[in-house]
């Protein structure tokens, strides 16, 4: 099976970076992993308003939905990480991924917003929405934990010890 994570922005810290490759290294005996950026809207250097917030966020919409439209993509299962929705343990997580597989799609697909989330009508697109906690996490690092989690998930499919 294959996953991307789609997501704005790309992080500064190679740490991240470093740690998000490894678990793409240890993926390949499962299928595969990658990281996909996407650029965010830009915006001035200060708070935003309300209005330039959701103008930032349909600008960014326009940007996944575009990725999403690509032959790759467009037949994915589709889980938008967001903080309201629905929580999992990793055994569960596996079996999702197992369903996923058995019903004839090979990819899916993880999006992460911006600071400022996803679009209503991005999470609307999507299979499912996920929540890894209610806390606020650093995207760099985020995509590590989801990395590990999806590397967690295909090992206890795989039967490995892993997840123990």
């Amino acid at each position: 099976m294959n996953f991307v994570v789609l997501h704005m922005g790309e992080g500064k810290e190679r740490y991240y970076k470093e740690a998000f490759d490894e678990y793409c290294k240890r993926m390949n005996s499962f299928g595969s992993l990658t990281s996909v950026p996407l650029k965010p809207w830009k915006t001035p250097g200060r708070e935003l308003s309300c209005d330039e917030i959701r103008l930032a966020l349909e600008k960014e919409a326009e940007v996944f939905e575009e990725k999403l439209a690509s032959p790759k993509l467009s037949k994915s299962y589709k889980i938008a990480l967001c903080i309201e929705g629905k929580s999992l343990p990793s055994e569960a997580l596996a079996e999702l991924f197992d369903k996923v597989a058995s019903s004839g799609k090979n990819t899916v697909v993880f999006l992460i917003g911006s600071s400022w989330g996803l679009h209503e009508r991005i999470k609307g697109m999507c299979d499912l929405r996920l929540s890894f906690s209610p806390m606020t996490f650093p995207h760099s690092l985020f995509k590590v934990m989801l990395a590990e989690q999806i590397y967690r998930a295909a090992g206890i499919l795989a039967g490995n010890q892993y997840h123990k």
